[in-house]
């Protein structure tokens, strides 16, 4: 529960000041052995914990999210497989997956989205990775409009949709192969562009490193790059932004 959660309470009476003194005396963690779940991070960041699913053995995986949807009513994962996605649903029902961005998710259904986020690809093979950004900002309150397949070989569908996403308070631009599509959204809008290198591309492309050399050496302003497939920390940027555009300091408080 949040902070300010709490606060509303006590204040329309339906918890005693005793009862929300406890909350607050609650260590700013909570001690799994094997974890240390961070349960003040919305109080100080505006954005609970995310959840990193590769790799976790599933136990562990399992006991995080039960954990955290005790905490928030909602839990976000990145990274997960249907493999995973099945074990957590055993024990949370109404835990979704999708197989595009592998997010692995809980969300409240009665969530509020403000603004307005752009996320751009140049081809359909970075959609994952686009995904996984957009649906990002989407559970953190963000409105998302997708343009993909937009890239810098056929400049005329990108230009179709150049009043979207110039409308938008910042910009994702997704792109593999040689990274072109940032430099070129750079040029065309006065927002932020949050540049995501994929691994995308023949050999030359080495994994997405030239895609991420064309996006740090832009000739274009304004824009900042994330690193290699980093969909997630592109979306949580584009959300900051997002949310200082619409005159919000937290998720949902103006």
């Amino acid at each position: 529960m949040e902070a300010r959660q709490i606060l509303e309470q006590v204040r329309e009476g339906s918890i005693s000041v005793e009862e929300a003194e406890k909350y607050f005396k609650k260590q700013p963690f909570e001690e799994l052995g094997y974890a240390k779940l961070d349960t003040h991070r919305e109080i100080r960041s505006g954005f609970p914990e995310v959840v990193f699913c590769s790799g976790k053995p599933d136990a562990f995986l399992v006991s995080i999210y039960q954990k955290l949807m005790e905490e928030n009513g909602e839990v976000l994962g990145t990274r997960a497989d249907a493999r995973q996605f099945e074990l957590v649903r055993a024990v949370i029902p109404q835990v979704t997956y999708d197989e595009v961005s592998h997010i692995l998710k809980v969300e409240r259904p009665d969530k509020i989205r403000s603004g307005r986020i752009a996320v751009c690809t140049a081809g359909t093979a970075d959609i994952p990775v686009a995904e996984e950004a957009a649906q990002t900002a989407e559970y953190f309150g963000s409105n998302v409009d997708r343009i993909y397949d937009v890239g810098v070989s056929g400049l005329h569908r990108l230009i179709s949709r150049l009043d979207v996403i110039q409308e938008a308070n910042c910009v994702v631009a997704v792109a593999g192969m040689e990274g072109a599509l940032a430099s070129v959204l750079g040029g065309l809008v006065s927002r932020p562009v949050i540049a995501v290198p994929t691994s995308v591309g023949y050999g030359a492309s080495m994994h997405g490193l030239s895609a991420l050399l064309t996006m740090i050496n832009s000739c274009a302003n304004g824009i900042a790059v994330v690193n290699i497939d980093n969909g997630y920390g592109a979306g949580y940027i584009a959300t900051q932004i997002n949310r200082l555009g619409c005159g919000y300091e937290q998720k949902g408080e103006k």
